[in-house]
């Protein structure tokens, strides 16, 4: 029998796990998102992001546990039909920018900090993805959930460090800004291309057995994803806007703090981060061919998981060398996030609610 953990908890922890590097690990992308509505628009616009993701969340897992759906491929079967290989086309796109702007951050890091060639961050991160993928589902739950709890212990270090060296300069400036234009639309937009991660998440609602636990789990997934991004912009306003030309924005906090051994423990944390996204996105495509075996009464060879990843991996990372972690953010993102708001969230809130609230299953 699933525990409380895996039933109410776990799949928001893996949502969170999947969107962290690419979603704000760095801060690169909160500036992107976020910094021209302010200090306040830019926390409000973030707090419109986490409410559409509970309320799509709480929906999406709903369907996929009362449907069976835990892979993408019969998810989306539920709510596009015939035409679900559009979003199979643009998740494989997502997945590429995604892994790439995760690559391009791994080695940025490393190269920034200690000097490291960046083609070795990114091997490291192949290597460590390629072995959890491996192993499969369960270990992948295992990893995903334990480091997701460690990085809301750092990340709320971090913060609380923040607001002991410089607290003065972010409540100042959270006062002499006004509240910008545009954080409802950079709260849809942010929010939109951080749902194309949904099938990643699909593998853990086998564990949810009613409609309570997928709705509740749903609700609270939007908010476990959200605390750190909070926790990280309203660190980074202490050095608003200067910050906003920095390529990795954590790591010119962490220089700011001047504290080497919170500094070394925090980037391993972040590492990890690049690690979780890579494993959980290249896990859906595995699932996603699992299924496709099964149908045919066969069953994937192991070797496939690791394969696939490489290949992946190696993709993204020609594509990371290619564009740097700046330019896939603000190209890649934004031309794809109107994509799945179209192929996701509006077939699930009109075919995929009528399916729900057609079925009378508590």
């Amino acid at each position: 029998m699933a525990s409380f953990f895996q039933r109410y908890l776990l799949p928001g922890f893996i949502f969170q796990s999947v969107i962290i590097a690419g979603g704000y690990s760095t801060g690169r992308e909160i500036v992107e998102f976020f910094f021209g509505s302010g200090p306040v628009g830019g926390l409000i616009g973030i707090l419109v992001a986490m409410f559409i993701w509970s309320i799509t969340l709480a929906a999406c897992f709903e369907l996929a546990r009362m449907t069976k759906s835990f892979d993408y491929k019969t998810y989306f079967s539920q709510t596009l039909g015939r035409f679900s290989f559009l979003f199979e086309i643009a998740y494989f796109l997502q997945i590429i920018v995604t892994i790439s702007v995760v690559g391009a951050a791994a080695g940025a890091l490393l190269m920034e900090n200690y000097g490291v060639l960046p083609i070795w961050g990114t091997s490291v991160m192949m290597l460590s993805v390629g072995v959890l993928v491996f192993y499969g589902s369960s270990l992948i739950e295992k990893f995903l959930s334990a480091w997701s709890i460690l990085l809301y212990v750092a990340y709320a270090a971090f913060v609380i460090l923040c607001m002991t060296v410089f607290g003065d300069k972010i409540a100042a400036n959270f006062s002499n800004h006004p509240i910008g234009d545009g954080w409802v639309q950079s709260g849809l937009t942010y929010s939109g291309y951080n749902l194309a991660t949904i099938p990643a998440v699909l593998f853990c609602i086998r564990h949810l057995t009613s409609r309570k636990e997928a709705l509740i789990s749903g609700l609270l997934a939007g908010p476990i994803a959200t605390i750190p991004a909070i926790f990280f912009f309203v660190a980074m306003m202490g050095y608003y806007p200067d910050i906003i030309e920095e390529q990795l924005p954590v790591n010119y906090l962490l220089t700011i703090l001047d504290v080497p051994i919170f500094k070394i423990i925090f980037e391993i944390i972040l590492f990890g981060t690049f690690i979780e996204t890579g494993t959980a996105l290249i896990h859906s495509i595995n699932e996603r061919f699992a299924v496709a075996y099964k149908h045919h009464n066969k069953i994937m060879p192991r070797f496939m998981r690791p394969l696939i990843a490489v290949v992946i991996l190696f993709t993204a990372i020609v594509i990371a060398t290619e564009f740097g972690v700046v330019n896939l953010i603000k190209e890649g993102y934004g031309t794809l996030t109107y994509v799945f708001i179209i192929l996701i969230i509006l077939p699930l809130f009109t075919i995929g609610m009528w399916k729900i609230f057609k079925n009378k299953e508590e």
